[in-house]
């Protein structure tokens, strides 16, 4: 494997310094000393700095939707739910979560941007999904009002 090709997959297991290469915010010497490629410290810099000409600094995704907020989500063990996956099911009524719905024009990268910015936000999430039209982030109920603002910055309308 050529280093440029190594480098490229130890950003790609770093999606943090890939955002960052797309945003062109990187000290390169220093990116480059933190990855595990076998080469030059100036090498693999050079490495990363021809990636980062190669990708676009486009937005990854473009939604557009409702926002609103569902308090007193909780576990229940059968039946539909707000948010389901896999044995999870969480229902209005039956606990203290607080579930942020966002309707509309929803897709996995606005989940990944959404739940990025939570973590940026410190905001922990108790639970998320996206599927036909609608996203889902589920939290502490303190946490509801803050996460509301941010998801509404992600895809609302």
């Amino acid at each position: 494997m050529s280093l440029a090709a190594a480098t490229r997959d130890a950003v790609r297991e770093r999606p943090f310094l890939y955002d960052a290469l797309r945003a062109g915010v990187v000290n390169y010497t220093a990116a480059a000393r933190t990855l595990d490629v076998e080469g030059d410290t100036d090498a693999v810099a050079t490495a990363l700095r021809r990636f980062a000409d190669e990708l676009t600094d486009e937005p990854v995704y473009e939604s557009e939707a409702r926002v609103s907020m569902r308090s007193g989500l909780g576990r229940v063990e059968d039946g539909d739910g707000t948010l389901v996956v896999g044995d999870t099911r969480l229902r209005e009524g039956a606990g203290s979560l607080t579930g942020i719905v966002a309707s509309g024009d929803v897709s996995p990268p606005a989940l990944a941007d959404v739940l990025g910015r939570l973590r940026a936000g410190d905001i922990a999430v108790s639970a998320a999904g996206v599927g036909d039209g609608t996203l889902v982030v589920v939290v502490e109920r303190r946490d509801g009002p803050d996460a509301l603002r941010v998801v509404e910055s992600a895809v609302g309308r």
